[in-house]
């Protein structure tokens, strides 16, 4: 008695053991072959794709069995013998070349299928494609493997589908006589856009780890294959070859790091070794990685005028190249295999502010990234740390403010990049360290820029908490350049002390951004208790302006005018009061666990908002 398939495996009114299915697909190639002699290619590719679609259904229920790994298991070992009878039908001495080249690209795709029903499959589906290679020509075998890598099913986007495509690959670039940089240029993209399908479905318990190594050791393989043929052709084709394997490489490095996920950073230590000693093959330098100068000259290098036309499949080489950076910053053993020296590296970027604020802009790629497990961010931000500890006796002169406001849309983002960290990460070390990245970056900025740029992300914010921090930020600067000009009249004179230090952050603006939070735009108090964090920050700011200015006897802000407190005293905080009366009245009612923590989020807005309508009332009566 032969295994009987289940149901599911096959099309809904069909019912083929496995002997059937095997005499089908002998009678099908026997019949395909013959109509190929025969010139008639029409017939022939129906009827195998009639076949494909069968077989298809089978394949469907191997990738979702939860058992295929289970040699004895009706799928597995049904899918062995669907690859064992390709095999021996490619591997016959009397099959014509025309035949090959005619079935390999659905015969190719077959094989990948059923290559994922458990090891031994694999294995013969890698022979499979292997023969494949040694048999027909190296270019046209090219050309089919790149199409079957872009055309699996969603059900098929798994690493097992592609190793079996990829590992013909570096023998066919190798066998590849003439105008090897066209070719490799053509079927790199396909390559790339194969990993980036796995990359997005690492989350997926289905994905089994091993098998994402097993894939990058294709990869890695591919790679020195490039290396070689760089070796075997003329200058400037090999100038191109080179350019195009260190983008292969980032790219490469920046899917890697994305499918982690779930597993540990070192498991992948060694994937990452191998592609960091092409790196000074390349040209590669970790300063010319972090600023983005080495990422630039490969794109020109490689593609020229085209490089739009290659934008897609190189989508992360930006990523790739800050990563590379960062395993290296971990682990000494990946930085000396790229022959980089990290040591060397962050004192030159503390040293210059042009190239310390082209790393920010490379690093807020990884910050960025949803992808990235959170080691690789937190190493990312440990690393900008190190590189903010400025040391101002060697530093070289600062940008000036016109070429800062000039870049404000990247700096911006840079800065938005590190806020996400803040506001998601899940480990409270990381978003301490983030915040305190965060302020490192915004001292490093002309006073002026640091508060349209702290401005624009508290207008921007719909987090109460981070729109809290971004106050206090405003705060700190604010505390900053009163003590610096403070610091000044001491040792100059008032009027000359009066022209050389601005405050940038002591203007009405700021008063501007405390009644945003106060008393919304869209009219009407604060939502409470959803925003107590960020009314909680304007409260405390809008008073500590109001205690400082009356204490140095200033008005840069217009805070004491007469006018102002009015405003304040009858717009901003009464109705505040009457609103978190209100809340904390309708709170009581309750005995709950939300109940108890609306009450000590309101309970500090309550204190403050009392302190400042008292000092408010009390300057009233004062200019009265």
């Amino acid at each position: 008695m032969t295994d009987k398939l289940p149901m599911a495996t096959l099309d809904a009114d069909t019912d083929y053991d496995t002997e059937q299915v095997l005499f089908r697909i002998r009678r099908t190639l026997e019949s395909c072959s013959k109509l190929i002699e025969a010139g008639d290619f029409g017939k022939s590719e129906k009827e195998l794709s009639e076949l494909a679609v069968f077989l298809n259904s089978i394949s469907d229920a191997v990738v979702n069995s939860r058992n295929y790994e289970d040699e004895e298991d009706d799928l597995e070992h049904t899918a062995f013998q669907i690859l064992t009878e390709f095999r021996s039908f490619i591997t016959s001495s009397s099959l014509d070349q025309v035949v090959i080249d005619a079935l390999s690209f659905e015969l190719l795709k077959l094989a990948a299928r059923f290559g994922c029903a458990s090891r031994r499959c694999s294995e013969i589906a890698v022979s499979m494609v292997d023969s494949f290679a040694d048999i027909g020509s190296p270019r046209d075998m090219l050309s089919v493997l790149s199409d079957a890598l872009g055309s699996p099913s969603e059900m098929f986007r798994v690493p097992r589908y592609f190793i079996p495509l990829l590992t013909a690959f570096p023998k066919l670039f190798d066998s590849v006589k003439r105008r090897q940089f066209v070719h490799v240029k053509a079927a790199v993209p396909v390559i790339l856009n194969a990993l980036k399908s796995i990359s997005a479905r690492t989350d997926d318990d289905e994905v089994d780890a091993t098998d994402v190594v097993e894939l990058y050791q294709r990869v890695n393989g591919i790679a020195d294959s490039v290396k070689t043929v760089c070796l075997k052709v003329g200058e400037e084709d090999s100038d191109k070859l080179r350019a195009l394997l260190g983008l292969f490489v980032l790219q490469s490095l920046a899917l890697l790091s994305m499918g982690i996920k779930h597993r540990k950073l070192v498991d992948s230590l060694p994937l990452v070794l191998h592609l960091s000693y092409f790196f000074p093959y390349c040209g590669l330098t970790y300063e010319g990685l972090i600023t983005g100068d080495c990422v630039n000259n490969l794109l020109t290098t490689a593609f020229g005028d085209e490089q739009d036309d290659f934008v897609g499949c190189f989508s992360h080489i930006w990523l790739g190249a800050s990563l590379a950076v960062i395993w290296g910053s971990k682990w000494n053993e990946v930085a000396t295999a790229a022959e980089g020296d990290i040591a060397a590296l962050q004192d030159e970027l503390q040293s210059s502010q042009t190239k310390r604020w082209e790393a920010v802009g490379m690093l807020k790629h990884v910050f960025l990234c949803v992808h990235l497990p959170w080691e690789l961010k937190q190493h990312s931000i440990n690393f900008l740390l190190s590189v903010m500890e400025v040391n101002s006796s060697q530093a070289t002169p600062c940008h000036p403010e016109a070429e800062f406001s000039a870049d404000m849309p990247s700096v911006y983002t840079a800065l938005q990049a590190v806020q996400a960290v803040i506001m998601y990460a899940p480990d409270a070390v990381i978003r301490r360290n983030a915040f305190l990245a965060f302020k490192k970056l915004l001292a490093d900025l002309p006073t002026s820029l640091g508060f349209d740029i702290l401005s624009a992300m508290i207008k921007n914010s719909d987090s109460s908490s981070m729109i809290a921090l971004l106050l206090d930020c405003v705060r700190e600067q604010m505390r900053a350049e009163m003590h610096e000009r403070t610091v000044a009249a001491k040792s100059i004179s008032n009027g000359e002390s009066e022209s050389s230090h601005c405050l940038c952050f002591w203007t009405a603006d700021v008063l501007e951004l405390v009644e945003m939070v106060l008393r919304p735009p869209g009219g009407g108090p604060p939502p409470l208790p959803e925003h107590c964090d960020a009314v909680l920050s304007a409260l405390n700011l809008y008073r500590f302006i109001l205690i400082t200015e009356s204490s140095g006897k200033t008005n840069y802000t217009g805070v004491r005018s007469k006018e102002h407190l009015k405003k304040v005293h009858g717009e901003w905080l009464l109705p505040l009061r009457t609103l978190v009366t209100g809340v904390a009245a309708e709170n009581a009612k309750d005995q709950d666990q939300l109940a108890l923590d609306i009450s000590c989020g309101l309970n500090p807005v309550e204190l403050v908002l009392y302190r400042c309508i008292e000092i408010v009332e009390e300057h009233l009566k004062q200019s009265s």
